[in-house]
């Protein structure tokens, strides 16, 4: 390199230096050809001496002299291509971590210091736009914009009900009629009457607690069906779903009770569904009924009898003795036919589900009321998000049916999934479009849940950005650096109490298990439970169904450390042993209201044994002396017991104008001379503390001890 500067330039070293130029690096086609490319030689003309040609033999010769190891290309540094990441206007946390091709993990890291709430982020946490480009530019990544596809506008294909049918085409229906009260107010018994039947003794407790649907013939040839509606506080939803399907309410009131709670529900139930009333006044038989004072206590509801220049008509019964059914009967027909009932018998089929239960020869069975067309074998219907194709239909004696049409009860036996009591059943052409109509129902459920979670989410999000400004405000008096060390220590303080804080949660945290015979009485359950709102002990519904115990409730029960309810159901000798090996408690009931008491006692169980104290004696100082005990002067005081007695042994408090100064033991209890180890009511005594405490005349003493018991639950399940 020395040679070619002195060749090429003819310059002193010392002229170099001055010089603040660049040599640039040329680059050859091939190392080998020592043919120079000319137009590639960049030098600048200014700093060669002007003697020389810059194109000149000797130049371009000495220059493109093949050296070893002289020419080597200098390293590049490359510049670093930051990883191009597709984003939407809206992800999730998973679905932005995908598209970053990390974990979800790094996702969380990246939003840390910031005022969104990581506490409250998980997987599905929807993150706006503002926070995804965040993340990205804090990744050192970059992002693009996702291709906007327009999405088609999904077509309706939901099943919808017929229009009205031409008036030429109504045939007369039977009537329905449900019959509500309070409980134990004989609606069983009387239905029971009716039909001819035992049902009421065989119900569990003596309570209705599944509504039923029966259709009765009359001795005149009428045809009724009834529907048999729980009295019980807890089944409120049944009652509003048979009011909702009937033509007729019987409100059955005991003439030795009166108006109760449930019977003035029943009548919001009717009043609100716009259905006419026929009083039933029973037990009429009893020496104490009074069916006049139940009717004047009716009035206050709006429901006035006849004999008071209203239009309810009133029936006094008994239905153990079947006393004037025959009469009540008659009323029910003639109100219908005053209304006029009639349906159309043809065309695809329109019901209501009344009840459904898990059935173990026949799998998810319905019961439902016919209000249009006729159900035969075959026939494809939907109803919420399952779908049936009927291979059999049963009455409520468990006869199989061929046809059912309006007005009449019918359990419909081949549902793919259980649907829920109150669904519509809708009959269509065929399975194919029976699954259009479950596919467009789940896309507008989805869609629906989507708009509640943004909603929700951004409610949430602008709480939390408010509280992030009111801490950053306390920040502003702090540098760059302190600011980062605080947030810093208030994130690691948070973080360190998180498993502390989730296993205290845990231990009061009851989870359960909830599965019943019918969806009614599920329901009936979870509204109970809706109604648990203490904040000592947390109630967790960690699954519901509808069925027998099952293997995969013992597992999830094991999962979560909890419990299993079953509401007239049962669990197999395998299940059980299998819950007794996993150390899970498997509860079995048949009576809603001993279900729910034990769960009350589940739930005290888990809270933590308080100190009570009970006060055993009360004394007051009438007179302070001092005594001498070794080189010690020891105050003493003495005192009058006016309530209870002193134990030696126990607990004392002193108390000064209400407040307490002292709590301890006494070092003595002298009554005259003597030791003692009780001084009993209107007996004076001395006694010392065992702290030095300034004792004054009027001070009262307190004996009391304390002990361990269990707290109580405020819950008012509303029975």
């Amino acid at each position: 390199m020395a040679m070619m500067r002195r060749i090429l330039f003819g310059l002193k070293p010392a002229m170099w230096k001055t010089r603040n130029q660049e040599i640039h690096i040329l680059k050859w086609r091939n190392a080998l050809d020592l043919r120079p490319r000319t137009y590639l030689l960049m030098l600048q003309q200014r700093w060669l001496p002007r003697n020389i040609d810059k194109f000149s033999p000797l130049f371009i010769r000495v220059f493109s002299t093949k050296r070893k190891g002289i020419y080597k290309n200098a390293a590049v540094k490359q510049k670093q291509i930051k990883k191009e990441v597709e984003i939407k206007q809206r992800m999730t946390v998973s679905e932005l971590a995908e598209a970053m091709d990390k974990d979800t993990d790094h996702v969380y890291e990246a939003l840390l210091h910031t005022s969104m709430d990581t506490d409250a982020l998980d997987d599905d946490f929807v993150l706006d736009e503002t926070w995804i480009k965040d993340i990205i530019k804090k990744s050192g990544m970059k992002f693009r914009w996702a291709k906007l596809t327009e999405e088609k506008v999904k077509e309706n294909k939901d099943a919808v009900k017929r229009p009205p049918a031409d008036p030429a085409l109504l045939v007369s229906r039977s009537p329905v009629v449900t019959i509500m009260g309070h409980v134990d107010h004989g609606k069983t018994s009387l239905l029971d009457s009716l039909r001819k039947t035992q049902v009421a003794a065989m119900e569990a407790g003596g309570i209705t607690q599944h509504i039923g649907a029966f259709l009765v013939h009359l001795s005149s040839g009428e045809k009724i069906t009834f529907l048999d509606t729980p009295g019980h506080a807890a089944f409120s939803a049944m009652r509003a779903r048979g009011a909702n399907v009937t033509d007729i309410v019987i409100l059955v009131v005991a003439a030795d009770d009166g108006v109760m709670k449930q019977t003035v529900e029943s009548i919001q139930h009717a009043k609100k569904s716009n259905v006419p009333i026929i009083l039933a006044i029973n037990k009429c038989d009893k020496p104490e009924a009074d069916p006049e004072n139940v009717k004047k206590e009716l009035l206050a509801y709006d429901v006035i009898c006849e004999e008071y220049g209203g239009d309810v008509q009133s029936i006094n019964i008994s239905a153990i003795k079947g006393d004037n059914l025959v009469a009540l009967a008659e009323a029910t027909v003639a109100l219908s036919e005053v209304l006029e009932l009639k349906a159309d018998c043809t065309g695809p089929v329109e019901a209501i589900i009344i009840e459904c239960r898990n059935d173990k020869g026949k799998g998810p069975v319905t019961t439902a009321i016919i209000q249009r067309g006729t159900l035969r074998k075959g026939c494809v219907l939907v109803a919420g998000k399952s779908w049936a194709k009927v291979r059999l239909m049963f009455d409520e004696n468990n006869k199989t049916m061929n046809a059912a049409g309006p007005s009449t009860p019918v359990e419909i036996v081949g549902w793919k999934e259980l649907p829920s009591a109150g669904d519509e059943i809708l009959e269509v052409e065929s399975e194919q479009r029976a699954r259009e109509v479950l596919d467009w129902r789940s896309y507008v459920e989805a869609q629906e849940k989507i708009k509640q979670d943004f909603e929700v989410i951004e409610t949430k999000q602008k709480e939390h950005l408010e509280a992030y400004k009111k801490e950053r405000e306390s920040y502003n008096s702090l540098n760059w650096r302190q600011r980062k060390s605080a947030m810093y220590r208030a994130n690691k303080h948070l973080m360190a109490n998180r498993p502390k804080e989730k296993r205290e949660m845990d231990k009061f945290t009851l989870p359960i298990i909830i599965k019943g015979d019918v969806d009614g009485s599920v329901e009936a359950i979870l509204n109970i439970l809706d109604s648990y709102d203490n904040e000592q002990c947390n109630l967790q519904v960690i699954h519901f169904g509808v069925g027998d115990i099952s293997e995969n409730d013992i597992v999830s029960a094991e999962t979560f450390s909890g419990l299993v309810y079953g509401f007239n159901v049962n669990a197999n000798k395998v299940i059980q042993q299998m819950a007794t090996k996993k150390g899970i408690k498997i509860k079995l009931y048949n009576v809603i209201y001993q279900l729910i008491d034990d769960l009350k006692d589940e739930l005290i169980a888990k809270l933590p044994q308080v100190l009570e104290e009970n006060t055993i004696g009360e004394a007051s100082v009438l007179a302070i002396f001092h005594v001498t005990v070794g080189k010690k002067e020891v105050p003493v005081a003495g005192c009058r017991v006016h309530k209870g007695q002193l134990q030696r042994k126990m607990k004392f408090m002193l108390i000064r104008e209400g407040h307490i100064l002292w709590r301890g033991f006494l070092t003595s209890l002298k009554h005259l001379k003597d030791d003692v180890p009780v001084v009993k009511t209107g007996m004076e005594c001395g006694l010392s503390l065992d702290n030095d405490i300034d004792i004054k005349l009027g001070d009262e003493i307190i004996c009391y001890e304390e002990k361990e018991v269990q707290q109580s639950i405020s819950w008012d399940p509303g029975f």
